[in-house]
């Protein structure tokens, strides 16, 4: 049924009131890192820069005795294997335990994966610390990586995914003489590849923002990424807001471009992983 025009209108009112409302403080930043910090305590509220200053940028080429192109290379370099191997393991490991749940073993690690989805990472320094301790990855980018890698959320749409395939088609390869890597990458694979995109994206995008857990295994500048820079750089310059703002432009640019290009594949995604199961 056809809602009444006024009714439309209000609801449109109200998304693009919304829409400005949660914007407004993106653009505040944008303008912050063209704006001297005198102009911005005098008049924070100002809807465009008196003058466009490109000092802040000149200033972040260093922070804290790094060269800012180190913090892109390290962010490109963590958030990319981070999330190639965060979808090959939650997605292999989904797919076994949707494939032998009667196994006890998979029935505890099942619960202890969505378990860590209750806990935020402050409560795992301690345990994560100790254990890249014993493996001696303390200080180094495999450390970082493979706690990264780590996605319950992941999880949780690849096997809720893997719930939904008629199990018909899985015993079928089987008795055509597959076996269960082929099964997984030639037959199930194809048929999860709009998860498998939604899972890269939303990896991407959380691994990209993380800060704390590089701050924890890191044990020198060298191998911290953009928001632990950006971090470092509000400890450093304390109310240089145009520096800050500056380094805040080129720490969420990337990863607010890919947001915008790839949205619907995450909403359609995210409803094939949950609805289906």
């Amino acid at each position: 049924m056809k809602q009444p025009l006024g009714l439309r209108i209000l609801a449109y009112a109200f998304a693009i009131f919304g829409s400005i409302f949660f914007l407004y403080p993106y653009w505040w930043m944008l303008l912050g890192a063209f704006r001297p910090t005198e102009a911005i305590l005098t008049n924070p509220l100002a809807l465009w820069p008196e003058s466009f200053d490109f000092s802040a940028f000149r200033e972040i080429a260093t922070v804290g005795g790094i060269p800012i192109w180190r913090y892109i290379v390290n962010s490109v370099l963590i958030t990319t294997l981070s999330t190639v191997a965060s979808v090959l393991i939650t997605m292999t490991g989904a797919y076994a335990i949707t494939r032998r749940p009667d196994l006890r073993a998979f029935k505890v690690l099942r619960s202890g994966f969505l378990l860590t989805m209750m806990y935020p990472y402050m409560l795992l320094v301690i345990p994560v610390y100790i254990v890249m301790f014993k493996l001696g990855l303390l200080g180094t980018y495999t450390g970082i990586i493979l706690f990264l890698a780590l996605g319950p959320v992941q999880f949780f749409l690849f096997e809720q995914f893997f719930r939904s395939i008629p199990g018909e088609v899985i015993e079928a390869s089987i008795v055509d003489g597959a076996n269960e890597w082929q099964v997984l990458f030639f037959v199930v694979l194809p048929m999860a590849m709009p998860v498998v995109a939604t899972v890269t994206i939303i990896t991407f995008l959380l691994n990209w923002a993380q800060w704390f857990p590089v701050l924890v295994i890191s044990r020198q500048p060298g191998t911290y990424t953009l928001p632990v820079a950006l971090l470092n750089m509000t400890g450093e310059l304390g109310v240089n807001f145009q520096g800050i703002m500056a380094l805040s432009i080129i720490t969420t640019i990337p990863v607010t471009i890919v947001f915008l290009i790839a949205q619907r594949r995450v909403m359609q995604g995210m409803s094939d992983g949950a609805v289906k199961g």
